[in-house]
């Protein structure tokens, strides 16, 4: 089966430039593929670099060496040498992520946030609010927030809109860096129920999730990311 991404001898390091420039080494020698179906969850200690994997992908963050390559229907992408726009159309089409903060555009409501990235995933217009509206009911969200901004939400119910909005399309890979960090049990077995439906439609997903319960719930195989000699930094 056709990896959706494969991390080929990536490596990543950060200049310092407060330090009179020191370079500190994060990542070094990458290597490991995704395919449909998996989820690949990310271990290792706090400061290893899961979250530098995640955001390399994602294009957040430059790939200093190596190649990151994405699949994109028939063709590959290599994330790590790829123009803007290449990224930007990945992440509308393939590539979802979910992070641990909601940033959004500040008076927009909930709903709205989450139907908008239905809407650029390829969703129509209806189908993105009804799918909005299904997601943020499952997550738990409380119908009378739905059209108030986030940014006047609790920390929690700001994540469950976060990754209401990076599940709302069909995209084929998703990047999911501790999303489930300020949920509550309910809430954390509705994310576990939701990446399994994403896995049986196909999806891979690559994922970190310090919570050992959560972990086995939803790998379907560990990378530890100690193996790629990471630094103190993620």
């Amino acid at each position: 089966m056709t990896p959706l991404i494969v991390f080929e001898n990536v490596g990543k390091s950060f200049t310092l430039h407060l330090r009179g420039g020191a370079v500190l080494p994060v990542i070094a020698g990458a290597g490991l593929a995704v395919h449909p179906g998996e989820c690949v969850v990310l271990g290792g200690a706090s400061g290893s670099g899961k979250s530098s994997l995640l955001k390399m992908a994602y294009g957040n963050y430059r790939c200093e060496r190596g190649a990151i390559r994405v699949r994109d229907g028939a063709r590959v992408v290599d994330v790590a040498r790829a123009a803007p726009r290449e990224i930007l159309s990945l992440r509308r089409h393939v590539v979802g992520y979910v992070s641990q903060f909601l940033r959004v555009i500040p008076r927009v409501g909930a709903r709205a946030i989450v139907a908008a990235a239905g809407v650029e995933g390829g969703l129509a217009p209806g189908a993105a609010r009804s799918r909005a509206a299904d997601l943020l009911t499952r997550l738990a969200l409380p119908e009378r927030l739905w059209d108030l901004p986030p940014a006047t939400f609790s920390g929690g119910e700001q994540q469950r809109v976060n990754i209401a909005r990076g599940l709302i399309a069909e995209r084929p890979l998703l990047l999911l860096d501790e999303p489930t960090a300020s949920l509550d049990a309910r809430n954390r077995a509705v994310v576990v129920e939701l990446i399994h439906e994403k896995r049986a439609a196909g999806a891979g997903i690559l994922g970190i999730f310090h919570d050992a319960d959560l972990r086995a719930a939803v790998a379907t195989r560990a990378v530890d990311v100690a193996a790629f000699h990471g630094g103190a930094a993620a």
